[in-house]
């Protein structure tokens, strides 16, 4: 089968989750011997990187439009999508399907499925729905994302969601009749992602951390809100101190943000709390030894349709502090891969950091139980999320698609 896989992130130019899906799952379905042509945006300034292809994937990276004129960088931005996404769907038209991940290539998917009458799949990551916060940031651009991504569902003829939680979304929020809809979840890579990686902490010593000096508990996310970080920097100080948190956040989604969790976290590090902050993009060699080397992994998301993050520490032999929210709780099982967390919007400065920190206490207080998770949590990964399986789950939703007639 010749798969078109459209998406704004894939390496090098990854900041988020559905990045990552891309990556692996256009490599897995290369595997199963399908042709498969990855469309994304090049974030490289002045030219595109050469084109990329390797056995049955080919890369093709799509550069910035024109220097658009607009009242704000927010419109611009959304202008350059656009034109990416038509660019993206001329080059879509030799596919026998059509498979895009976030808002950002979704146009181009639906004109693609209009040009050529191929049938269109989109995976939902997130929804734009669901973060009212990206209004404030975006003004008029939010409206044209949330847009896009309303009738973009509307036009497919099959979604993806990756967890029953946003299975539930999709129908209730953007009316996605559910006999569309096929819950596939996230994958991960149980080699790239195991225990005892980095055993004598060489990797990690670049970075400054010293694990056997003093044991972490580990945070990765981008810098917004969806992550839930203010919460996490709030917790810190009701967390056991003998315990140091190392937070690996990069990508902020606005100024204002970054400078507010700077600012937090300054005021933590001089008040004598042990907060060290990875700013930049961390390669994956590095990532993977943070992980293999914490002793907790913190995950305190106030929306998460699914959350790698989790899926990686889990592979890591890491037991997981997280919320109970959106896909979650498919994926971290409370009280045997780990804690979950309620949480209560509006919890801020109050109960839900205290319980937050009282649950990483309870497990970092108690080592077998922590490492008794942490086995059960690379089981659990090992049994139900490996990427073959979940590029044959897709596969098969492919077949069934192309079945119907497209209109």
């Amino acid at each position: 089968m010749r798969v078109a896989l459209l998406t704004r992130e894939y390496p090098p130019f990854v900041y988020g989750g559905a990045g990552v899906h891309a990556e692996y799952l256009s490599r897995a379905l290369a595997a199963l011997g399908h042709e498969v042509r990855v469309f994304c945006f090049s974030s490289s300034p002045g030219k595109n990187p050469e084109r990329l292809k390797q056995g049955g994937l080919t890369v093709q990276y799509i550069g910035a439009g024109p220097d658009f004129k607009a009242p704000d960088q927010t419109t611009k931005a959304m202008l350059d999508t656009l034109y990416r996404d038509l660019v993206m769907a001329g080059l879509a038209n030799q596919a026998d399907i059509i498979h895009c991940h976030t808002w950002y290539a979704h146009m181009a998917g639906v004109l693609a499925k209009k040009f050529y009458g191929i049938p269109l799949v989109i995976t939902a990551h997130s929804l734009e729905v669901s973060r009212p916060w990206k209004e404030e940031q975006l003004g008029a651009a939010y409206n044209v994302s949330a847009w896009i991504e309303q009738n973009s569902y509307a036009a497919a003829d099959g979604v993806i969601a990756v967890s029953g939680a946003m299975a539930a979304d999709l129908a209730n929020l953007q009316k996605v009749p559910r006999e569309k809809i096929r819950i596939i979840h996230n994958g991960i890579d149980t080699d790239e992602f195991a225990p005892g990686f980095d055993p004598d902490g060489r990797i990690l010593q670049k970075s400054g951390i010293s694990p056997k000096e003093k044991p972490y508990a580990l945070f990765v996310g981008r810098l917004s809100r969806q992550k839930g970080i203010e919460y996490l920097l709030e917790a810190v100080p009701y967390i056991n101190p003998a315990l140091s948190i190392v937070l690996c956040a990069a990508a902020p989604e606005s100024p204002g943000m970054e400078a507010g969790v700077a600012q937090s976290v300054n005021r933590l590090q001089t008040g004598g709390y042990k907060v060290f902050w990875i700013k930049e993009h961390v390669p994956k060699d590095a990532l993977a030894a943070l992980y293999a080397n914490a002793c907790l992994f913190l995950c305190p998301s106030i929306y998460e349709p699914f959350g790698i993050i989790n899926l990686e520490a889990m592979a890591s032999g890491v037991a997981v502090v997280a919320t109970r929210v959106g896909g979650i709780p498919e994926v971290v099982e409370d009280g045997a891969t780990g804690i979950l967390v309620d949480f209560e919007a509006g919890a801020g400065q109050g109960e839900f950091p205290r319980r937050f920190a009282a649950a990483a206490n309870r497990l970092f207080e108690a080592p077998a139980l922590r490492q008794k998770m942490g086995a059960a949590a690379r089981r659990r990964v090992e049994r139900d999320f490996s990427w073959g399986a979940i590029a044959e789950k897709t596969v098969q939703f492919y077949e069934e698609l192309r079945a119907v007639k497209v209109c």
